[in-house]
């Protein structure tokens, strides 16, 4: 078995997955945004600064997996926008139009914003239990709390779903959004959320099923690299929360 990439003319992957008759599954696409490169070691949430879209490779395999009928949202942020454009670039039909959502922003960081990431966290003990730059309900000084963040996730998937149901939505985001979008995914848990690694231009597909009144989610994937069998592109990783980059990780 070699890991010869597909041909141009090859049609694009779609991981499909049953539906019981009577269930209306609407599948989000999560893609996180680039990496941004020229933030100088510093916080940055809704800071809105460029990222590096230079990765033709990584930006194809996207392109191979997610639909090609799906609506389009992304965040009001540059950088996601300059995202969707990279996957545009590559031949993927662009769709009538991306609508920039604000409540898929990054979590606003207010003061912490600009401050040296490494300083930030060496002044705190190790949080295991969120994995994040604080406990979930502490609102960073003149911004957001991570359950700001969530409460406005949820709100947009509630109010995107219902606009689009049995549909695919292709959502390009943040690393705090998407880990959101994954807490509630598990059953409202937003703090289970943090547990998961979301890279730079990775997928996560999470699909809401809805019957009579019931719903739900199932989660088909999360952090999906198609690009990192060639091992000169698995440096896509940046941080999304209090990790610090490493010599193997680019940040």
């Amino acid at each position: 078995m070699t890991n010869v990439p597909p041909s141009s003319n090859d049609k694009p992957f779609v991981a499909q997955h049953s539906v019981p008759a009577g269930v209306t599954a609407t599948r989000w696409w999560w893609v996180r945004h680039a990496p941004v490169r020229s933030d100088g070691g510093n916080i940055y949430g809704q800071i809105d600064i460029d990222c590096d879209c230079s990765d033709k490779v990584v930006f194809d395999a996207v392109s191979r997996v997610l639909p090609q009928n799906a609506v389009w949202y992304a965040s009001k942020l540059k950088r996601t926008h300059m995202t969707a454009e990279a996957i545009f670039a590559t031949g993927f039909p662009r769709p009538d139009t991306v609508t920039h959502d604000a409540d898929l922003n990054e979590q606003h960081l207010g003061d912490w914003q600009g401050t040296n990431r490494a300083a930030f966290f060496a002044k705190l003990p190790p949080n295991l239990s969120t994995f994040w730059f604080a406990p979930i309900d502490e609102p960073a000084p003149n911004g957001e709390s991570f359950m700001d963040l969530y409460r406005r996730t949820k709100r947009a998937i509630a109010r995107i779903s219902a606009a689009h149901p049995g549909g695919d939505i292709v959502a390009v985001a943040h690393g705090g959004t998407i880990k959101a979008a994954i807490g509630l995914a598990l059953r409202d848990q937003p703090e289970r959320g943090l547990a998961f690694t979301i890279d730079n231009c990775s997928i996560t597909r999470l699909d809401h099923m809805a019957s009579n009144g019931h719903e739900g989610w199932r989660i088909p994937m999360v952090n999906q690299q198609p690009w990192i069998a060639d091992p000169s592109h698995a440096a896509m990783h940046q941080p999304a929360g209090p990790e610090l980059a490493t010599p193997s990780k680019l940040a």
